[in-house]
């Protein structure tokens, strides 16, 4: 991976975890940066960036402070995408409202313009990015 890549990975997830900037801004920077997709996954603690040529990258999250909520709540983990869409969520609370509505892990399909949210027991949620 080239270093501007991985300084592009690392700094949007820097700003992502923040709260610094929105979900809009994050898939720009990353899309800019040749990333055609990343995946989090809650309950390992981490976050991996996919580029097209094979090539990954892997950052490590902060444990929730809650566990996953067993149950999978589309209406809530709904409401909390809303919230990141419109700007209002930041990527903290996202991480707490995502994971109380039973988010156990995402990925976000840069190139396909669409977020698969993915409960405890394989319950899928597909989210196109709006236009």
């Amino acid at each position: 991976m080239n270093p501007a890549t991985l300084t592009a990975i690392e700094s949007t997830f820097a700003a992502s975890s923040a709260g610094n900037t929105h979900f809009g801004q994050v898939v720009a920077q990353l899309a800019q940066a040749g990333v055609e997709a990343y995946q989090v996954d809650y309950r390992a603690h981490r976050a991996t960036y996919y580029l097209p040529d094979g090539t990954t990258h892997t950052l490590e999250l902060e444990p929730p402070a809650q566990p996953v909520a067993q149950v999978f709540s589309h209406d809530r983990i709904v409401a909390a995408i809303r919230g990141a869409q419109a700007g209002t969520v930041k990527y903290p609370e996202f991480k707490r409202l995502s994971q109380a509505a039973g988010c156990a892990s995402y990925t976000v399909w840069i190139a396909g313009r669409h977020v698969s949210y993915h409960g405890r027991r394989g319950e899928t949620h597909v989210e196109k990015f709006p236009d």
